[in-house]
């Protein structure tokens, strides 16, 4: 897109440009409207506003739908709108100078895939400490099991709860579960000290039916937030590959993937101690430790924004200057999805959001703003610039 209206505004300057071609830039400018309409003279009369209407242009068939989603215009195409600031110029001369011509616009087009997939959902199984399975989307709502004295149930939100009555919870602190998250799906759980767990796509957490009264302690991989429950006499710990993290009460995030470079924990609120390798350090709320995955290096400490961290959790994709290949692999586990690039791509960095319960086909059609093109055969994505 960006090199093509480049190409047309420059002939418009070099006054090389075709009739075809006067016709396909003059389309453009209705390219995102519902029905045709005639482009007005007075498009060119001011060059603030006409910058606008170039800028709104841009972004005017995907605000539509109900505010589903929103794209923030990466740089490329803001330059692009500058060049096209000139070449509407050439739109008001085109309208002037050919009067007979009275049928340039151009019907919005549907997204041309074949395919589409559905987005996840919650979806989860339970590994008992006997090894037997239960899949928490088949079962109904109450009782589930008995773990010792702690009672599994599931309650009408669809979230597992583990309860220890006090002082019982050491019958259950040996007896250990697991919930794996497989790709397209999501889960919260309850832990018997009341801390709260959401699960993202691809993850795990294992740990005790009830926690005994010298620990708290979990193992997860993939995506974990943690609402942990204060107790100022019984840390919680948190195992996520050669990093643990340890509270007392407070409110973080771990990206754990074993496909991502780096296990990433942020912090929400309150206050955590992250250790790997021999060196530790503190986070203060808004801040975001980084650490290589499966390389020896220090644990490095930024600011981040935590609500696009937490978009996943909220429902929402959110991402600022993010690879295509990072945004891919989130895609690949929300969607159940392979992806394949049949070529190298060139880099380009995407900003922008857009809701989870979307089907594929709204993520790709967004994504395609960036220059990138992309095709859905059966379970796979296929990625191509």
């Amino acid at each position: 897109m960006e090199n093509r209206y480049q190409e047309l505004a420059k002939k418009w300057l070099n006054k090389t440009i075709t009739p075809d071609e006067q016709a396909e830039f003059a389309a453009w400018y209705n390219a995102g409207q519902d029905i045709p309409v005639d482009i007005p003279s007075t498009f060119a009369e001011n060059e603030e506003v006409l910058r606008e209407r170039i800028l709104n242009k841009i972004n005017r068939d995907i605000k539509k739908d109900n505010n589903r989603f929103k794209i923030i215009i990466p740089t490329w195409l803001r330059v692009a709108a500058g060049i096209l600031l000139f070449a509407g110029c050439f739109i008001s001369y085109f309208v002037h100078t050919h009067p007979p011509v009275k049928h340039l616009a151009l019907i919005r087009q549907k997204p041309q895939l074949k395919n589409d997939v559905s987005p996840g959902g919650n979806k989860a199984i339970l590994t008992l400490a006997n090894g037997s399975k239960i899949d928490l989307n088949d079962v109904k709502n109450g009782v589930l099991a008995s773990q010792g004295k702690t009672v599994l149930k599931k309650d009408k939100d669809g979230q597992l709860i583990y309860e220890a009555p006090g002082g019982k919870a050491k019958d259950s602190s040996s007896i250990y579960n697991t919930i794996t998250i497989p790709k397209g799906g999501q889960f919260q759980i309850v832990l018997s000290d009341g801390s709260k767990v959401w699960l993202n796509s691809a993850s795990s957490i294992t740990f005790p039916a009830a926690f005994s009264k010298t620990e708290r302690k979990v193992t997860v991989t993939g995506e974990v937030y943690f609402e942990v429950a204060k107790n100022k006499h019984l840390p919680f710990r948190v195992v996520a590959g050669k990093q643990t993290i340890e509270v007392l009460g407070t409110h973080f995030n771990i990206n754990a993937y074993s496909d991502e470079d780096a296990i990433k924990t942020t912090l929400i609120e309150g206050s955590v101690k992250v250790s790997a390798d021999s060196q530790s350090a503190i986070l203060k709320p808004e801040q975001q430790s980084s650490i290589l995955n499966n390389k020896q290096g220090r644990i490095s400490i930024n600011t981040v924004d935590t609500d696009d961290v937490l978009a996943w959790k909220n429902g929402n994709f959110q991402f600022e200057r993010a690879e295509i290949q990072l945004i891919m692999r989130e895609a690949s586990r929300w969607y159940d999805v392979d992806i394949k690039y049949e070529r190298e791509l060139p880099p380009r960095r995407f900003t922008g959001s857009i809701s989870r319960n979307v089907n594929l086909s709204e993520l790709l059609k967004m994504l395609k703003y960036t220059g990138i093109n992309f095709k859905i055969e059966g379970k796979t994505i296929i990625v191509t610039p």
